[in-house]
């Protein structure tokens, strides 16, 4: 057999088959012998019909069979003997096929690229000397008590930091604002909306002309929205809200009590304080982690320059893309503004694409360097885990991912924390303190 390899690209190369008359005529006596075991012709035994009335009957069958024979034996033996490392699925051209006459074949692959091993040892990386804080679990504790907090109406005008139901209509330029910026329904009018009397909260100066309203009273509020307004048409734009007061309420928070620590499953409030320091330490740590992570990724990605398979990072983009959408309608994000943006997003998952999958090539060839493999118990407890997120049992996870082929990719995030883990032992750290 005559293997001939032609460069097509950094990372795609045809391979072109030449195989001796002789062994096609081998290989096809031998097929032919295999059929005969099996097939069945009207007046002869199973096995015990003759050569040619075999081919006769079946001959498509034939040497379909020997085609497929030839071409996986030369495939494997181009991948033996060339070292060749394939990325995605071979595309097969027949050139020639004839009684009495060579087999010619090409296949068209995508190979992994080639680089040298970066200097994965002795990375310098910078860690936080962060730790808990009572500050920090104090605030903590006001989240919980914010969860708890009750609204009460008071007689009164409104004061900073009140709450504030009222409703309003908007205007710009004398005209409803979505005439001017189609949009931006929930401008041009809102009914029992529930405003923080706040610097920062809705739009900036709608607060301060309510400061001292009651409930049953109207006012009429003029601003210019800034420079940097999320509605480009309402940028630098005079604005001018009709607004009715409707209610006035007071925010009040909780005492921290034992009883209150019973809410939240803790036996008092110094039981409570412990849990939540123990979250609050569990998230610095896994924070601190992922930036380890985060500087070690960015080393290997500016350490290596190589050339990607295109079909690897098409399907890898698309990948990503369906991440994004699908994070942005679990935000709330309207499938309008999510296709005027499918450019932006495209363009996001393409570069994102891109790291993924060299930082993937520079993590495998790591993990051979180094030994380091994943085992099926750990794919194992990774399902079982998984299935326990999704109150599903972890045979009905363990098919939805092979369905989808999502064990590959469990196994690679195994493989990547790892290696991941494996640098950041060998890494030179230096803690820093955070700004």
């Amino acid at each position: 057999m005559n293997i001939e390899i032609e460069n097509l690209g950094p990372c795609k190369k045809l391979i072109r088959f030449d195989i001796p008359a002789d062994t096609v005529s081998e290989r096809t006596e031998t097929t032919i012998r295999e059929f005969g075991k099996h097939v069945s012709l009207p007046g002869f035994r199973p096995g015990k019909a003759p050569k040619h009335l075999i081919l006769k009957s079946h001959s498509e069958k034939v040497d379909s069979e020997v085609r497929r024979q030839l071409v996986n034996d030369g495939y494997r033996q181009a991948i033996k003997e060339k070292d060749l490392h394939i990325v995605g699925n071979p595309d097969v051209e027949e050139i020639q096929f004839a009684k009495g006459q060579p087999f010619q074949f090409a296949i068209t692959v995508e190979t992994a690229p080639s680089f040298e091993l970066p200097t994965y040892k002795g990375v310098k990386i910078q860690k936080e000397m962060r730790s808990v804080s009572e500050e920090d679990i104090d605030r903590a504790m006001g989240v919980l008590q914010d969860r708890q907090a009750k609204f009460e109406t008071v007689e009164r005008g409104i004061e900073e930091n009140d709450y504030a139901i009222l409703d309003y209509s908007g205007q710009c330029d004398g005209k409803p604002i979505t005439e001017t910026a189609p949009k931006a329904t929930s401008l041009e009018k809102k009914d029992d909306f529930w405003l923080h009397v706040h610097e920062g909260q809705f739009l900036p100066g709608f607060h301060e002309p309510l400061i001292g309203l009651k409930a049953g009273e109207q006012k009429n509020i003029i601003l210019t929205t800034p420079e940097d307004f999320v509605i480009k048409e309402l940028v630098s734009k005079e604005l001018s809200f009709d607004v009715t007061i409707k209610e006035v309420k007071v925010k009040q928070l909780p005492e921290i009590t034992d009883e209150f620590a019973k809410q939240y499953g803790a036996e008092n409030t110094e039981a409570l304080r412990e849990g939540v320091f123990n979250d609050l330490e569990s998230e610095l740590n896994t924070t601190q982690k992922r930036k380890v992570r985060d500087q070690l990724i960015k080393h290997l990605l500016t350490t290596v320059q190589c050339e990607l398979p295109e079909s690897v990072v098409d399907q890898e983009t698309k990948n990503v893309v369906y991440e994004l959408v699908r994070e942005n309608q679990q935000r709330g994000v309207a499938k309008e503004t999510i296709d005027e943006k499918k450019n932006e997003i495209y363009s996001a998952a393409a570069t994102s694409a891109k790291d993924r999958v060299k930082v993937a090539f520079i993590i495998g060839k790591i993990a051979a360097e180094e030994g380091v493999k994943v085992s099926s118990e750990e794919v194992n407890q990774r399902i079982i885990m998984m299935a326990q997120s999704y109150n599903m049992a972890p045979d009905q996870m363990a098919k939805k991912l092979k369905e989808r082929g999502g064990i590959s990719e469990i196994q690679e995030q195994i493989m990547t924390s790892k290696v991941l883990d494996l640098m950041e032992l060998q890494a030179e750290v230096e803690e820093v303190i955070p700004t």
